[in-house]
């Protein structure tokens, strides 16, 4: 069985604990998560199966988004609801102005701190190894891209967000940034991913499906392709002679328009052979697949 599967994953376990769950019930050997949902959050979390693992580190690059809600009035130690409340203080008079001009802070490009309770390695360990030890060391920003930052609604102590943004960035943060920034503190409540790179809520799957349709057969009907899953590349068609010639890893001439960046390689049956890049007018293979 290969391709993705696209759970929606419930609050409570691990995205590991969800990869365990996946292995078991379809009694494969290679299942991997790509990007990591923390135990509160929910949403979309897509699942390598068989050869999509191959590329899994290609569809972890895309794009992420998410519905959050913020609890403002209290920091905590995780910067979401899941830790210990480390101060407290009186929120402001919330009004859309107010809180338009917070936002518009962390709209665009910028530099954030990961956060302690993090998968995040320094110095070869995971930051939330160092924090669970009581440990806090210095983390160096890391640039990220806010497309899309949305005010939903608010309450006196709540705001609703929903947020567009790149790879490694946290929302989590967001909520403790934006709580410094008004002055309260603030924490992240709930989280929902709602799409991440081509795989959104509505392709995706409830955990507890998963072994009802592979009983009756019909898990397969949910996987998405290889192909698919890197749909945002552009794609490279070959033919037969070429196809072979790639499969051995040798470069494969291309048009000298085609533009920098990653592509799929496609063979004349429309399967992924390859993840290259255009070199001086040839492929350089980045994963070949066959």
């Amino acid at each position: 069985m290969d391709g993705v599967l696209v759970i929606d994953k419930p609050t409570g376990p691990t995205s590991f604990d969800v990869v365990r769950q996946v292995r078991s019930l379809l009694k494969l050997k290679k299942v991997g998560h790509t990007g990591t949902l923390d135990p509160m959050a929910t949403g979309v979390l897509p699942l390598c199966l068989g050869e999509a693992t191959k590329v899994a580190g290609f569809i972890t690059e895309g794009d992420k988004a998410y519905d959050a809600t913020v609890r403002l009035g209290a920091e905590t130690d995780t910067q979401d609801a899941e830790g210990q409340v480390t101060a407290r203080a009186p929120v402001p008079a919330l009004t859309p102005a107010l809180l338009e001009a917070a936002l518009a802070r962390f709209r665009g490009p910028f530099e954030q701190v990961p956060p302690m309770y993090s998968a995040v390695k320094v110095a070869g360990k995971r930051l939330y190894e160092l924090a669970r030890a009581g440990e806090e060391v210095e983390r160096a920003a890391r640039q990220v891209t806010v497309y899309e930052l949305v005010l939903r609604d608010f309450s006196a102590d709540r705001l609703h967000l929903s947020v567009r943004c790149s790879k490694g960035f946290f929302v989590r943060t967001l909520a403790f940034d934006l709580g410094r920034a008004l002055g309260c503190g603030a924490h992240l409540e709930a989280l929902r991913r709602t799409s991440s790179g081509p795989f959104t809520l509505a392709r995706a799957l409830p955990l507890t499906d998963v072994a009802s349709l592979a009983k009756e057969g019909l898990l397969a009907q949910r996987l998405v392709s290889l192909s698919d899953a890197l749909v945002d590349m552009p794609e490279v068609r070959v033919n037969a002679d070429e196809a072979r010639r790639v499969s051995h890893g040798v470069p494969v001439e291309v048009p000298a328009s085609l533009k920098p960046g990653r592509v799929r390689v496609m063979g004349p049956d429309g399967a992924l052979l390859a993840v290259a890049e255009g070199v001086a007018g040839r492929l350089r293979y980045l994963r070949v697949l066959v």
